[in-house]
């Protein structure tokens, strides 16, 4: 479902967070979006995320980690083109009750990220954040690395990717 434009403007950003059609799809309800976005707060209810062992689904852990660093930078260096880069999920314990994202920008790691695109015109930060379960205990560690490149960013044609950690 799309949701007009004229409408979608006047929702507040947590509810359009909600209505990001993949997390509309899995139930995902927000419990803290700070005005700056610094600080993101997701819930993800067992109930419509369950595997067929009756713990939470990783897939739908890793569909709503996705987006969320790419998002959160989008709204702190605007201008660029940005994308998941890399993303991976430790998975260090099983959970069994809903999960919560929980996605922190330290100001030192954004004044970093700053500096390198005002000298290098480009990014690649690595984000860590995590899933926890109903007693607090840190379920699943999150790693992802964000492209962060200038607006008319194009790769040059015939070039190779680069295997190195950029």
């Amino acid at each position: 479902m799309r949701i007009p434009e004229k409408i979608r403007r006047l929702l507040p950003a947590h509810k359009r967070l909600e209505w990001y059609p993949p997390f509309r799809a899995l139930r995902v309800k927000v419990v803290d979006l700070s005005d700056d976005w610094r600080t993101v707060r997701l819930l993800l209810p067992l109930a419509a995320n369950r595997n067929p062992g009756g713990g939470m689904f990783g897939g739908s852990m890793a569909c709503l980690a996705d987006p969320i660093a790419a998002l959160v930078c989008n709204r702190h260096f605007p201008g660029h083109q940005l994308w998941t880069r890399d993303l991976s999920l430790d998975f260090q314990h099983e959970s069994r009750t809903d999960m919560e994202l929980r996605f922190v920008l330290d100001p030192a790691h954004e004044a970093a990220i700053r500096t390198e695109l005002s000298e290098r015109g480009r990014a690649t930060p690595r984000f860590e954040y995590g899933f926890y379960d109903a007693q607090e205990q840190l379920c699943v560690k999150v790693h992802c690395r964000v492209a962060i490149r200038p607006h008319d960013y194009r790769p040059a044609a015939g070039l190779k990717r680069s295997t190195r950690a950029e």
